[in-house]
């Protein structure tokens, strides 16, 4: 399904002129450097074909012959690759290899019958140079730069504005080649498209995936005998036809390429994704779930906004109830590329799902916070420090396929923002969000006929004993601090972690601190408030437990934020917030 899915993608995409699908045989490469050749060969400039500054510069992508795929052996590219390669230059590696990674670099051109071409001409004067690599010295800091980077170059005849492997008849003689590797080979039976075809022995490979071997890995190889059966080699196991191997493995190149807006990285999953047919969430699923650009930081919040107005009223067309839309999360492992989850729908299916998720996680804030938050800031919530390296490895793919599949948060997210809290002694906002979208979607997978457990805002009736000893809590320390402002350490910092987890332990001795600190208070008429505020919490807690369990420390810690926020949120706000 995967693959049939992204050979539909690529037969779309090179359908459409404007799609930027290279076709079969080729493949569009950044070449950072050109050198351009006059008719007898001669080197006339080497030119630069980056733009940019910093991290930004980009080298022009170029359409030339597909890269040959290199494991310890010598195989040189059609026309274009690195000085080792094309100019037999040093740069890294032993002398006598570069003299042999050279030759097979002259010997290809060579044996490309195409002797009329003005452009191969010019290319086979210069090869033939005995002094090539001292002439392209004297263009100066711009061959020592291509020198030193090791960047592939390419080929340019004087006076064309395309490289070499472009002009018509090498083009046409690259595509003749193509098309008799395809007639002469054994037939066999593609098991992706259903037809009878050559199989790929060995697939293309897939590059882009964070985390894995920057030569690229595979999703499909046979590499050892515990993967064989009946004496096939390689691809012959799982018969897939040439065409349908580059077309599946170019649409992914495409989709992973740097600065793809079908593209983000969502924990150690690089996840992509695309339509059936050409929709609007392609290039808006990002903004939903990832970061917002510095330069429009209200990107995601404009967009889930959208998404809510869309699904609230309705308003999907026709269409969209039939497009499938296709997700897929990729991993590193090794030399091959593990498919972390996969998910089909319809893009007003997939749309409905991304705006429950956004619904779930809704809660009260304070004023310069987002109203919404990318998926990326609600998991570093609960890794140590706050860093993406420390979040268990599979946590981002599994809440992925949750949201996705509008399954229950995993029980995994909703252990890390506990311990998480107990660790900081204390409830932020994204984990807040968390917890209480991991709550709610439980409680409404076990029962979809219930009401909403934990609100957006606070609830003064829910009589949960974790969520009232979490409101309990809340009121206490605001007593204290506002006992002894300034306080260098509160009831928080000290005792969050055991009041969460073991009340009995804690909330004897802070509620007979609280006599102490209400004693402080010279506002008495606000000592009357918190007091009667406290009783009506008391009134629906008989003991105090000596365990909770993990929901009630996740309700814990929800009635805790929420009777925070209440303490900074004027009366007609929190109704507003409640009634959104």
């Amino acid at each position: 399904m995967i693959l049939q899915a992204l050979k539909e993608y690529y037969d779309r995409r090179a359908a459409d002129p404007a799609g930027e699908m290279a076709p079969e045989g080729w493949e569009w490469k950044e070449i950072p450097y050109v050198v351009v050749l006059s008719p007898d060969g001669m080197p006339l400039t080497i030119e630069e074909t980056s733009e940019g500054e910093g991290r930004q510069r980009r080298a022009k992508p170029f359409l030339v012959p597909q890269a040959v795929k290199r494991t310890v052996s010598v195989a040189a590219n059609l026309l274009w690759d690195n000085p080792e390669y094309a100019l037999g230059v040093v740069v890294k590696g032993k002398p006598e290899r570069v003299a042999e990674q050279h030759a097979a670099f002259r010997d290809r051109i060579e044996a490309f019958a195409v002797h009329a071409d003005a452009g191969m001409q010019a290319i086979r004067g210069f090869l033939a140079l005995p002094d090539k690599a001292a002439v392209l010295a004297g263009f100066g800091d711009v061959w020592t730069e291509l020198v030193t980077s090791g960047a592939f170059l390419a080929f340019r005849l004087a006076g064309d504005d395309i490289l070499i492997s472009g002009r018509p008849a090498v083009r046409t003689a690259i595509d003749a080649k193509v098309r008799a590797s395809t007639e002469s080979a054994r037939p066999s039976r593609c098991l992706v498209t259903g037809e009878s075809c050559v199989a790929q022995s060995l697939h293309p490979a897939i590059k882009g995936v964070a985390g894995a071997n920057t030569t690229g890995g595979n999703i499909i190889s046979f590499n050892l005998d515990a993967f064989r059966s009946f004496g096939k080699e390689q691809g012959a196991n799982a018969p897939v036809g040439k065409g349908t191997a580059f077309a599946y493995t170019t649409a992914l190149n495409h989709l992973l390429r740097r600065d793809s807006p079908q593209r983000l990285l969502v924990g150690d999953a690089t996840t992509v994704f695309w339509a059936s047919r050409d929709n609007p969430l392609e290039s808006q699923f990002a903004a939903f779930f990832g970061e917002s650009p510095k330069d429009d930081p209200d990107r995601n919040t404009q967009a889930v906004a959208g998404l809510l107005r869309a699904v609230e009223s309705g308003a999907f067309p026709a269409v969209d109830r039939e497009t499938r839309f296709y997700v897929l999360g990729l991993a590193p492992n090794a030399a091959r590329i593990a498919v972390r989850f996969w998910h089909v729908g319809t893009v007003a299916g997939m749309s409905t799902l991304i705006a429950q998720h956004f619904l779930d996680t809704r809660i009260i804030h304070g004023p310069k916070e987002q109203d919404t938050l990318s998926l990326f800031r609600l998991l570093v919530a609960t890794a140590p420090l706050g860093k993406a390296d420390n979040l268990a490895p599979n946590l981002a793919g599994d809440t992925m396929r949750a949201i996705l599949g509008g399954l229950p948060y995993p029980l995994t997210l909703l252990q890390a923002a506990v311990r998480r809290n107990r660790a900081e002694q204390g409830v932020t906002y994204p984990r807040a969000a968390l917890i209480k979208a991991c709550i709610n979607r439980a409680a409404r997978h076990a029962n979809p006929n219930v009401k909403e457990e934990l609100p957006v805002s606070l609830d003064p009736d829910n009589p949960n004993v974790g969520y009232r000893l979490g409101r309990l809590f809340a009121v206490l320390e605001r007593i204290q601090a506002e006992a002894s402002p300034g306080i260098n350490a509160t009831i928080r910092d000290r005792y969050y972690g055991a009041a969460s987890g073991t009340p009995v332990t804690v909330f004897s001795t802070l509620m007979k601190l609280k006599i102490h600190h209400l004693a402080k208070l010279e506002n008495r008429g606000r000592a009357v408030n918190l007091e009667r505020l406290i009783c009506e919490i008391m009134a629906g807690i008989q003991d105090f437990p000596a365990h909770l369990t993990l929901a009630d420390q996740g309700r814990f810690a929800i009635g805790y934020y929420h009777q925070t926020q209440a303490f900074f949120t004027p009366k007609s706000d929190a109704t507003v917030t409640q009634e959104a």
